[in-house]
């Protein structure tokens, strides 16, 4: 368990919660719910089960504030970054309430979980493999996120142990290429940048060789991002500027993979992001069973609750 993970659910507002939880409900059943004259509003349970072994379990406020707006209760078995498994069926939650409110929050409410978790799981690999090889630095996402589903993807980042990055355009300046083209240098985009924003933010600027880093660097950046290097050159071009700029943040960025991040890992470079903790992630298969009557009574106590 990441240790974050506790705290990372009093970040969300609860606002927040409701406004989301309500889209998505209102998204999936925007008129009539013709399934629900078939099971009425009778008392059910259902069983949340998760079926990819070794998950991390993220995006359990977002699933319990759809269940809460239809009327529901969660029982949650595991704690919010708990990893689950190794079992191929590990229950995780039981959902009570009336059958057909149940069965109009089952689908918003799990792809939320099965994406928030498939996100956690990744991240919580990639900082593993960073803590097993002594890399000190951070492991952060991108703003390469689902759009309208980004504090989703964002929180479940925080729950996996790695950093957000920036939250959107207005949590921190970076000058990419386009905006460096633009404006002529990256010279003038950083000096129009600070111009309005001020001492509150840093500047980071995008840059293809040592010598654009050591042009933002002159310019008042403070953090440079090394984007698309081979790891080779990453490590030679980050020492070089880590000599003549020890105080500035070295980012590298582009062509990073779980499988080729630990090539990407060096003294000098204190962030690598990676856009495929959201992009291509895959999702934690989870799904939600309504108990028959007859079977509550012998399967209370069955192995799926351990």
């Amino acid at each position: 368990m990441s240790p974050g993970s506790y705290a990372a659910a009093h970040l969300i507002p609860p606002h927040s919660l409701t406004r989301l939880a309500r889209h998505w409900l209102e998204e999936d059943t925007p008129n009539f719910d013709p399934a629900g004259v078939c099971v009425g509003s009778q008392e059910v349970e259902a069983w949340l089960l998760c079926k990819t072994p070794n998950s991390v379990l993220a995006g359990s406020p977002f699933f319990s504030a759809v269940f809460t707006e239809v009327g529901c209760t969660v029982d949650w078995r595991y704690q919010e970054g708990a990893r689950l498994g190794p079992e191929a069926v590990t229950l995780t939650a039981v959902v009570k309430g009336p059958a057909r409110c149940l069965l109009l929050g089952e689908r918003p409410a799990l792809n939320c979980l099965a994406r928030a978790s498939g996100i956690a799981t990744r991240c919580s690999r990639l900082l593993a493999t960073a803590n097993a090889l002594g890399w000190r630095g951070e492991v952060a996402g991108t703003r390469k996120t689902t759009p309208g589903f980004r504090l989703v993807e964002k929180y479940a980042m925080l729950v996996g142990g790695v950093s957000t990055h920036r939250q959107d355009l207005s949590g921190m300046v970076m000058l990419k290429d386009n905006h460096i083209w633009a404006s002529g240098s990256i010279t003038q985009a950083i000096r129009a940048a600070r111009s309005v924003c001020g001492f509150s933010s840093k500047i980071e600027v995008e840059c293809q060789s040592l010598d654009e880093a050591r042009e933002a660097a002159g310019a008042g950046a403070d953090i440079v991002m090394l984007d698309n290097f081979q790891p080779q050159e990453l490590h030679d071009t980050a020492k070089a500027f880590k000599e003549e700029f020890p105080a500035l943040l070295v980012e590298a960025s582009g062509g990073v993979t779980p499988e080729n991040l630990a090539l990407y890992f060096s003294p000098q470079v204190d962030v690598i992001s990676l856009g495929c903790i959201t992009q291509g992630c895959p999702v934690v298969d989870f799904s939600l069973k309504v108990q028959k009557p007859a079977a509550l009574e012998g399967t209370k106590n069955s192995d799926h609750r351990k």
